[in-house]
């Protein structure tokens, strides 16, 4: 890093991209404020370990920590650049919730000096990053801002969305290409100049309000194709066919790649984003809008399914095989795999137990219910249903003697040749 570069960043949230983002930063010189409202968070990142599970994260929290690169705090502090990174939740009318993003533009305003820059990564609707411009303009009347005072702004803005993959989130940090768009022109050139610092991919220059969309575009296009295949799976269930089949065979075509059905979607991208984008053009958005409820219907029938089997097993418990939204994570946010689980938990209570490898501790909302957190070995012993809903590794390695005899609803297709009763 050059010296005639800034030096100190505040990063409000230290979540599953702020502190992972602060960590990377403070490895590349970077003195950096990691800032979090939850006390217990900052707690445990100031004793030098991570609060969520993420490959390498840990140990490099850890040395930056103990090298003084990395301090965590519950406030902000005067800083060269200071990057939202809260979470951006939808309301129960699926409508943004932006309050968070609010509250941290609140909590830097009163730290903010000429020459610094704002950024946003915080998944937004359109027109967000604007708006924060305003809105920090309005509080600090004595300091000028792109959307008033244009290139000559004494406070720069800028949105860039991150784009990683949990499990893999310091490498592709590191290395993804990152779309920057500022508020004005030379807002997009500050940014870029501050990306470069630390990211190995390609700084691609837009406006605020494309970089905001296309972030909002990559998981809606994801959920549309996810609800495709979610679907045709509930086609194959009435006609008696083998999803995972015809999708394996269609996928032979050269120009078709059809992605594999599950319990739902998950997870706080690609559950949630797309509602952002009905949410700005609601009359225009059919088809985002569609396969957001194709999605949501999808979980709803596995828990119908799972109901069923244990209505007609009465003296049977079940099994739910995995809370985590996705595979090999420990992240149980818009789970589909969790609602299944609370909704069989809310019905037959101390029926259902629950693997899930990658948690030490059940969600409160199943603990109260009865629900225990069992190995697969006992599981096997304790059921005679298991209902599979996350495809983690270690389910991948079981074998057919070990399902022998139990009733299988395989939501993820991994057991499919496996020799055992099937649902």
């Amino acid at each position: 890093m050059l010296a005639s570069e800034p030096s100190t960043a505040c990063i409000l949230g230290l979540g599953y991209i702020g502190l992972p983002t602060a960590a990377l930063m403070a490895s590349r010189g970077w003195k950096v404020f990691g800032v979090d409202v939850n006390a217990d968070v900052v707690k445990t990142v100031a004793s030098g370990r991570a609060h969520i599970a993420e490959p390498d994260l840990d140990g490099l929290v850890q040395k930056m920590v103990l090298e003084g690169r990395l301090i965590p705090k519950t406030e902000p502090l005067p800083a060269d650049v200071f990057i939202i990174t809260v979470p951006t939740p939808i309301t129960e009318g699926n409508a943004p919730d932006v309050s968070f993003v609010d509250a941290a533009a609140r909590s830097i305003a009163p730290h903010l000096r000429t020459g610094n820059m704002v950024i946003l990564e915080s998944t937004s609707p359109v027109g967000t990053t604007a708006r924060i411009s305003e809105y920090l303009a309005n509080m600090r009347t004595d300091l000028s801002f792109p959307t008033r005072a244009g290139l000559a702004a004494d406070i720069k803005v800028a949105y860039c969305p991150e784009r990683v993959l949990p499990g893999r989130i310091l490498g592709e940090l590191h290395h993804n290409d990152r779309s920057i768009g500022g508020v004005s022109s030379a807002c997009t050139e500050k940014a870029i100049a501050f990306y470069k610092t630390f990211v190995r991919g390609e700084c691609i220059r837009t406006t605020a309000p494309t970089a905001e969309l296309v972030k909002l575009s990559e998981n809606a296009f994801r959920d549309v194709n996810i609800a495709f295949a979610n679907e045709l799976s509930l086609i194959c269930a009435r006609l008696g066919i083998d999803v995972w089949e015809v999708i394996a065979l269609a996928n032979r075509h050269p120009r078709v790649k059809i992605l594999q059905p599950g319990p739902g979607v998950g997870g706080h991208c690609i559950a949630v984003d797309p509602w952002f984008i009905v949410h700005s053009a609601p009359d225009i958005a059919p088809l985002i809008r569609t396969a957001r409820q194709v999605n949501d219907a999808k979980t709803e029938y596995v828990y119908q399914n799972a109901r069923a089997l244990l209505q007609s097993n009465q003296e049977q418990s079940l099994a739910c095989l995995g809370l985590a939204f996705k595979a090999n994570v420990n992240d149980l946010r818009e789970s589909p795999a969790l609602e299944v689980t609370e909704k069989l938990a809310e019905n037959f209570g101390a029926r259902i137990v629950v693997v899930e490898p990658n948690i030490s501790e059940l969600p409160k909302s199943l603990k109260t219910l009865g629900v225990r957190l069992v190995s697969f070995r006992e599981a096997i012993n304790l059921c005679k249903i298991l209902l599979l809903l996350v495809d983690h590794d270690q389910f991948r390695r079981i074998s057919a003697n070990e399902l022998e005899g139990k009733i299988v609803f395989d939501t993820r297709g991994i057991w499919r040749n496996l020799i055992v009763s099937k649902q």
